[in-house]
């Protein structure tokens, strides 16, 4: 989505792995940032940024990234930014604008909060976007077109930043949303957080299984389990962190799951089968208003293909 007018002069990724990457990407695609500064904790991360075109310069630190830049962007795991926000804190430029790309979004607030300077603007964000897989090579350019990202401004949040970085992100190729952070982490919390905590579960059960079906588990897996260990495939890391952070929402949305889960085992139990044909056919239409939204394709088994790569 190229642009004609540079947002931000500059910008320092605090971590450039599949998200960082595809920021760092996207930016230079749509000509929207002046120069992109990257750090990462690793030397061979840092070495694959400018290999890769991630980024114009790598910092050592995260310290010595965050200098003179207008807008810091913290890519890494959510578990790590009250760390990170007290090694940057003394460093930032008065009146840059801190935010993030985690999936989890009071947390953030939290940690971050109480360690930024007075002079500085924290705006959390979430693109919600991805793919399993990790790590600096995992970035493209195209990531974010046509996905959402979620900003969620503190109260009391300055309108100016808040657009300014609504516009980075549009030019991005994202469509853009402003809630709170306590709405964020509870929608979430249905749409993303659960679901992953499913699919790890339902591949551990089956891990635990394979003994007993001689790797029939692994060798019959190109059904509705296979999708399951797509997601399940995810950084460990990011969502242990997510987990632990969105913990009240996480346990709310498990409560009810589990409720309507107890009501489709009994309708199984006593033959309802007029309560799992209604339940399923709500479902399966929910399903086409995705569709209908852009935001899956209707194409068979998923769009895949078999030189797809899932990337």
């Amino acid at each position: 989505m190229a642009t004609d007018s540079v947002i931000f002069d500059r910008i320092a990724l605090i971590g450039v792995g599949l998200i960082g990457g595809s920021i760092g990407l996207a930016a230079r695609r749509a000509n929207c940032v002046g120069t992109i500064v990257a750090t990462a904790r690793s030397a061979e991360t840092r070495q694959a940024a400018i290999e890769l075109g991630l980024a114009d310069q790598v910092a050592e630190t995260a310290a010595a990234a965050v200098q003179d830049a207008d807008c810091v962007i913290l890519c890494s795991p959510v578990g790590a930014f009250g760390d990170i926000g007290a090694e940057i804190a003394a460093h930032l430029k008065p009146g840059a604008i801190i935010t993030d790309v985690g999936s989890v979004k009071g947390a953030v607030v939290e940690a971050l909060s109480p360690v930024l300077p007075a002079n500085v603007h924290l705006i959390p964000g979430h693109p919600i976007a991805g793919t399993e897989k990790s790590g600096p090579t995992a970035g493209f350019a195209s990531l974010f077109d046509q996905r959402w990202c979620i900003l969620t401004p503190p109260e009391g949040a300055d309108g100016h930043k808040l657009a300014q970085l609504d516009a980075f992100w549009t030019a991005l190729g994202a469509e853009v949303d402003v809630m709170t952070p306590a709405h964020h982490d509870l929608v979430l919390a249905i749409t993303s957080h659960v679901p992953h905590l499913i699919a790890y579960n339902i591949v551990g059960t089956a891990d635990d299984l394979e003994e007993v079906t001689q790797g029939e588990v692994i060798k019959y897996s190109a059904g509705g389990f296979r999708d399951f260990t797509r997601i399940a495939a995810s950084d460990p890391t990011m969502w242990r962190d997510i987990f632990l952070a969105n913990k009240d929402a996480v346990l709310e949305m498990l409560g009810r799951f589990s409720e309507d889960l107890s009501s489709l085992q009994r309708a199984i139990r006593w033959g309802d089968g007029d309560a799992l044909f209604d339940l399923f056919s709500r479902t399966r239409a929910i399903r086409q208003q995705i569709i209908d939204a852009g935001q899956e394709t209707a194409d068979p088994d998923f769009g895949r293909h078999n030189d797809d790569d899932d990337g």
